[in-house]
C-alpha cells in the first residue's frame, strides 16, 4: 500500500512537460482510475480478512472514501509542481477506479464465500 501511494506521489511530482503520453482520448483518466484501483486493492490486501468479511460494504466504503482523500492530496500536491494542475476530473476518475476494484473484490469474496465446494 505505501509503495502504490509512494509510486502515485512520485509520478505526479514529476513536472507536466516531462510526462510523454500517447495522443489518446482520456488516456489520463483511464490511467488515474487504474493507479488508485491498484491502490485500492493494495489497502483492501493490508486489511485483516475478517473485516472484509463481517463488514463488507463499510469497509469497501472506507477503503473508497481513503482513496478519495489521498486522490485530494494527490491533486493538492500536484498544484505546486511546474506545468501540472489540480483536476477534480482526475479525482473523479480516481474514486471510479477505486470503486470498480472495491466492488468486484468484495463481490468476487462473497460469491466466493457462498458457493458450495467443489467436490
Amino acid at each position: 500500500m505505501v509503495l502504490v501511494m509512494g509510486t502515485i506521489f512520485f509520478l505526479s511530482h514529476q513536472p507536466g512537460d516531462s510526462l510523454h503520453l500517447p495522443d489518446i482520448t482520456d488516456l489520463d483518466k483511464l490511467l488515474h482510475g487504474l493507479a488508485y484501483g491498484v491502490l485500492a486493492a493494495s489497502v483492501l490486501l493490508a486489511l485483516p480478512p475478517s473485516r472484509c468479511r463481517q463488514r463488507p460494504l463499510r469497509t469497501g466504503a472506507g477503503v473508497v472514501f481513503f482513496c478519495f482523500l489521498y486522490g485530494i492530496s494527490d491533486e493538492f500536491h500536484q498544484s505546486f509542481i511546474p506545468g501540472r494542475c489540480p483536476s477534480a476530473a482526475d479525482l473523479v476518475a480516481d474514486t471510479l477506479g477505486a470503486a470498480l476494484v472495491v466492488t468486484v473484490i468484495l463481490t468476487a469474496a462473497r460469491c466466493r464465500a457462498f458457493s458450495p465446494p467443489v467436490r
